[in-house]
């Protein structure tokens, strides 16, 4: 997964300095986490959006939201403490869902939306994968 971010700096220092992330590259036009099931890429917002051949209008909201899955509602909180510590946004509280799971949201420094989740339907396996029933 690639996010186009504004300032590859300040976008670096919340993922690694705020959040803990580590980094997989050492490329300085583009950086790389492994994280629990994926990898997250952080890239230019206007170089990415070039690359794909689309403008940049600058919505507010792309219509997508990425999903961290934890092992339990304090996990959530935490998360959600850590993300507004280091620069983020908190967008939603953790909260009980309608789905009986408990989650929130939070916007790092370029706005990108990340729902915080704990899932007792799923499991997470030791490396933090999850696992549909």
């Amino acid at each position: 997964m690639t996010l186009g971010v504004a300032d590859l700096a300040r976008s670096r220092r919340f993922y690694e300095d705020g959040l803990g992330w580590g980094r997989g590259n050492t490329e300085a036009e583009v950086a790389f986490y492994q994280l629990p099931g994926i990898v997250l890429a952080l890239w230019s917002r206007a170089e990415l959006a070039a690359d794909a051949g689309i403008g940049d209008d600058g919505a507010a909201f792309s219509g997508m939201a990425i999903a961290y899955n934890t092992r339990s509602r304090g996990e959530v909180d935490a998360l959600l403490a850590e993300a507004e510590a280091a620069g983020g946004r908190i967008l939603k509280a953790g909260t009980e869902t309608e789905w009986g799971g408990y989650s929130g949201y939070f916007a790092d420094p370029d706005g990108h939306p990340f729902e915080v989740a704990f899932n007792p339907f799923w499991t997470l396996d030791g490396e933090g994968r999850v696992t549909l029933p």
